[in-house]
Order: C-alpha cells, then sequence, then structure tokens
C-alpha cells in the first residue's frame, strides 16, 4: 500500500491494521453479527459501538483475525464481550 493511500483510509493514522481482504472483512461482519444476536440488539448498533465507541474493530479483531477466526463462535462472542467490558464499550 502506497503512503498516500494510507493517507486516505479514514483512521489508518491510528490503526495500520485495516481490513485487508474478503476473509477479514467476512470475519468482521460475522464477529458484528454474532454479537449483535447475543445481546438482542441491531447490529448496527454493534458496529458503532465497535468503530465509534471504540477502536474494537480496527484495533482488536482486525489485528487478532489470525487467532480468533481459528476458535468457535462461543468462544469468539464471549472474547468480543470481554473486550467491551473491559474498554467499557456499552450498547
Amino acid at each position: 500500500m502506497m503512503s498516500d493511500e494510507k493517507q486516505r483510509i479514514p483512521g489508518y493514522a491510528r490503526h495500520p491494521y485495516v481490513i485487508k481482504n474478503s476473509n477479514e472483512l467476512e470475519f468482521a461482519v460475522f464477529c458484528i453479527e454474532n454479537v449483535a444476536a447475543k445481546l438482542g440488539v441491531n447490529g448496527e448498533r454493534i458496529y458503532q459501538a465497535f468503530t465509534e465507541k471504540s477502536d474494537i474493530l480496527n484495533g482488536y479483531i482486525v489485528p487478532e483475525y489470525e487467532a480468533l477466526h481459528t476458535q468457535s463462535r462461543e468462544y469468539i462472542v464471549d472474547e468480543l464481550l470481554d473486550v467491551m467490558k473491559e474498554r467499557g464499550v456499552e450498547v
């Protein structure tokens, strides 16, 4: 990625971890939708919690993709709920 491209990506200066491929994108959607289902809320609220209220998407889910995507759905959801709690993120 060229440096001028990096500057155009929102949040890149804060987090160099951006979604790079369709596998990471699908995993991010999987995380958002499954946390939403567990909490009984709209996926949009979780997306906002992971991007606007915190940096969970680009600061945790994307950089930890390789380790997280090999785990079970239950483990991933519980892990993300723990991260939300640790970071004081409420929906």
